[in-house]
């Protein structure tokens, strides 16, 4: 018989790329993975790994029996999402992941409606930039992921998950009072040439969407400061140092010295969504999780 232990251990080793990566993602210490692995290789016959350098390779029975295991493991926790959970009662442990400011927008607000209704659903939060939460979702770290694009920027989903989009987000520019552009209705890329810039790390999707307002110009913003918090950004227009585009999604209430500014031509917005492997479509904790912030993404809106 063989063990779902042992066939976890191997597809996360696929997954991941070494027996550390696997163990970091399953919970278990290295030899413990590897020693599932042995066991694995016992009850099969054959050997499934092989090493490569400081590293280990999949042999080619081992890749078809991690095929197999990626079979098994989305029919067993289809599974213990459907027949075995209770649809009228959410319960047990739910894994958010969700960009920063859907965590103060969106999941903030889920955990208070969750607190005070008395749901038995144990939820815990990572945060994330949105390709990382996808990346975590479909490879079974997290249950649940809060995500986003821009309208510049696509984000990729695996064909194994389904994706709902909740809302649309509109990201304006902020400056300070003092500001030229302050007592503007509107501005376009091109009033933002030779501005100084405040911006979230390089290769967040926040950062490639700054970016891409300049490449029709020819230009590349004058980045003087990354930090990935908005918090940090409007702090810091409201010492007149930088300008900033933030979203208004989870957006806190603005110092009296900061001016928003509707940004056109184009108008930079993010398209929210949540998404989560379909095996687990049925699952009671996901879909009240879900019907939740599709009713505080819905109340932003009206």
């Amino acid at each position: 018989m063989i063990d779902i232990g042992s066939l976890r251990a191997l597809t996360a080793i696929e997954q991941h790329g070494s027996v550390i990566a696997a163990s970091d993602v399953i919970g278990f210490s290295p030899s413990a993975v590897s020693q599932q692995v042995k066991k694995l290789e016992k009850q099969a016959g054959f050997a499934l790994l092989e090493r490569r350098g400081r590293g280990v390779l999949l042999t080619e029975r081992g890749l078809a029996l991690a095929a197999y295991g990626r079979r098994i493991l989305a029919e067993l926790e289809e599974l213990q999402s459907t027949l075995l959970a209770d649809p009228a009662k959410p319960s047990g442990r739910l894994k958010v992941v969700a960009f920063s400011t859907a965590c103060r927008g969106l999941v903030g607000p889920m955990l208070g409606r969750l607190a005070s209704s008395g749901t038995e659903l144990d939820v815990s939060v990572l945060a994330e930039d949105p390709r990382e939460a996808v990346a975590r979702v479909a490879n079974g770290e997290a249950d649940l992921g809060v995500v986003h694009n821009w309208n510049s920027v696509p984000l990729v989903i695996p064909e194994h998950m389904s994706l709902e989009w909740l809302c649309e987000d509109i990201a304006d520019l902020l400056v300070h009072r003092s500001h030229p552009l302050a007592g503007r209705d509107a501005v376009e890329p091109s009033d933002l040439l030779g501005e100084r810039w405040v911006s979230t790390p390089h290769g967040a999707i926040c950062n490639e969407a700054l970016l891409r307002i300049f490449s029709d110009l020819g230009r590349v913003p004058d980045i003087r400061v990354y930090d990935p918090d908005f918090a940090t950004h409007i702090a810091l227009v409201d010492q007149a140092a930088v300008v900033a585009l933030v979203p208004r999604l989870g957006r806190p209430g603005l110092p009296d010295d900061v001016v928003s500014v509707p940004l056109v031509n184009p108008v930079q917005v993010r398209h929210v969504g949540i998404v989560h492997r379909r095996t687990m479509t049925a699952s009671p904790g996901i879909r009240h999780a879900a019907g939740l912030l599709r009713e505080i993404a819905g109340s932003l809106t009206s």
